[in-house]
């Protein structure tokens, strides 16, 4: 009997112990079930609310095309604004759609893609001030253009009234600027010649080669390979038509390849001839002439090794070759 009652108060302890263990089990699954209701829900409720920002966005989007399309006119300039405009604001709309479509949109997503919507309305009304503002600048230039073209016509009339006085102003102009030219012509003619009558020849141009001894006192030298320095001497001869004063000669020294010897250091440099060709010269060597024969001499070192040869000696004076001479080295 102790027994049967033992076994009876277990069988009734194991089954409250398992109602309790249902009553819990059934509570998590109604708690469960209660978040999942409230999950499905609140994503029902994001649904609901994407669907309607996207017909919200489609709608602001289409109806800011309609009013900037409208604003078109016959000027490009505006069209091309405009439709850049346009780009924009579909770029605009692409974003928010894609922030609309984001597959783990939150609400705080959902609440800015409806800022941004309602941020297009402002955009194109910035938009639209901008296309005023050039339409506003257009039709100001549209009328200052018209200004502008009745005043060519006025213009033009008065031009045209005196076309005729130009034309006979235009010719006696040709005459005169023809004969300046020629008056031009035979002045420069004469200067020339005046120039080429003033040249002062040089009547005797001598060369020497010299050699510096150990002692430091120079030596004349008839060999290439001791030649330290050239010693250039002209006479000049007397010419009334020139000026008395002083008067530059370009002197040129050729070696026997036929090159000008030039030390930019030592005075060379490039010369205009009378026939307006430029040519290097070895020296220049200025003289105070007074119209009668002086001698003028120039001494040159220029630190280089000399060929063997013969060698020519040119001496210049305003462009022209005034005299010439040579040398031999062995």
């Amino acid at each position: 009997m102790t027994d049967s009652k033992d076994s009876r108060q277990k069988f009734i302890a194991a089954a409250a112990v398992l109602f309790i263990a249902l009553l819990g089990i059934n509570a998590y699954l109604l708690y469960n079930k209660v978040q999942q209701d409230n999950t499905i829900e609140t994503q029902t409720m994001e649904i609901d609310e994407a669907e309607r920002l996207k017909v919200e966005l489609e709608k602001n989007y289409y109806e800011s095309l309609s009013e900037l399309e409208s604003m078109k006119t016959g000027n490009q300039e505006l069209n091309v604004l405009i439709d850049a405009q346009k780009s924009e604001l579909e770029e605009q709309r692409n974003r928010i759609r894609s922030l609309i479509n984001s597959g783990n949109r939150s609400k705080k997503e959902l609440t800015e893609a409806r800022d941004q919507i309602a941020g297009i309305r402002s955009q194109l009304d910035g938009y639209v001030g901008e296309v005023n503002k050039l339409k506003g600048e257009i039709e100001t230039l549209t009328e200052a253009n018209t200004e502008l073209t009745t005043a060519n016509q006025n213009l033009s009339m008065d031009l045209s009234s005196q076309k005729t006085v130009n034309d006979e102003l235009t010719t006696a102009k040709a005459a005169l600027v023809s004969e300046k030219e020629d008056l031009i012509t035979e002045k420069s003619k004469l200067s020339k010649v005046v120039t080429k009558a003033s040249v002062i020849k040089v009547g005797e141009v001598s060369a020497s080669a010299w050699r510096v001894r150990k002692s430091g006192k120079p030596a004349k030298t008839k060999s290439a390979g001791k030649t330290d320095r050239i010693k250039v001497c002209f006479t000049t001869t007397a010419n009334e038509v020139a000026n008395a004063g002083n008067e530059r000669f370009y002197i040129r020294v050729l070696s026997p390849l036929g090159q000008t010897l030039a030390v930019e250091n030592l005075g060379s440099g490039i010369m205009t001839t009378a026939n307006m060709e430029e040519i290097r010269f070895t020296q220049a060597k200025d003289l105070p002439y007074e119209n009668n024969s002086l001698v003028g001499c120039f001494l040159w070192e220029p630190n280089l090794a000399f060929s063997s040869g013969k060698y020519a000696i040119e001496v210049y004076n305003k462009g022209h070759l005034a005299g010439s001479g040579d040398f031999l080295l062995k």
